[in-house]
């Protein structure tokens, strides 16, 4: 990262700070993380802003906020496997990969999971495992998870994605869809607990693939 990509990532965090956003961690990786390269480059003068950016294919690299928040919610009951629901530009995906041992992350747009692993790699975060798929299934062969993260809005929680979390695990997941909750979502044997956190806006959950 150069010096004023890095002197506007640490902007960013700070202005995170400010906004709400008190774990430490959670503002290191946002300080560490080039996010323009996870945006076309007529869009590079926009990364550091506090908004959500188009990134094609009607999908969006959600508000840094949102990100950090979601993130810092996840990360409470201390992860050591997360599995992603919609890789996307893959931002959501390196901010996690340096604050949980092992990350799964599954998108169900080809191009975006191509574009998405190729800044990954090059960002030398190596202990990420992708999947071209759908998102609404999870990914079962490689649970459970203790905690994980769905970073576009479904009219309800999934079943199949909170049977894939352990005793204990966290699902956090925008719900709704004129108007969306960010909920909390955790395992107690069989029985969900789930927490309304704040009012969101993400892009619609959808079942399938699309190359």
């Amino acid at each position: 990262m150069d010096r004023l990509a890095s002197t506007s990532a640490l902007n960013l965090a700070r202005s995170l700070y400010e906004a709400g956003i008190r774990d430490e961690p959670v503002l290191k990786a946002v300080a560490n993380t080039p996010r323009e390269r996870f945006l076309d480059a007529a869009l590079g003068h926009k990364a550091y802003e506090n908004t959500a950016l188009p990134i094609g294919q009607g999908q969006t690299i959600s508000q840094p906020y949102i990100v950090a928040r979601m993130t810092e919610i996840l990360l409470q009951c201390q992860p050591q496997k997360v599995l992603e629901i919609g890789t996307g530009s893959g931002y959501q995906a390196a901010i996690l990969a340096q604050l949980v041992p092992q990350l799964c992350t599954v998108e169900r747009i080809k191009s975006l999971q191509i574009q998405a692993r190729q800044r990954l790699k090059k960002l030398d975060l190596h202990n990420i495992a992708f999947k071209y798929g759908d998102g609404w299934q999870g990914w079962p062969s490689k649970g459970p998870y203790d905690a994980i993260m769905v970073t576009a809005a479904a009219a309800s929680v999934p079943n199949a994605l909170i049977e894939q979390l352990t005793d204990g695990g966290v699902l956090v997941i925008p719900v709704g869809e004129t108007s969306q909750q960010l909920l909390k979502v955790t395992r107690k044997g069989n029985q969900y607990v789930s927490e309304a956190i704040e009012i969101v806006r993400f892009v619609p959950l959808i079942n399938g693939e699309l190359a």
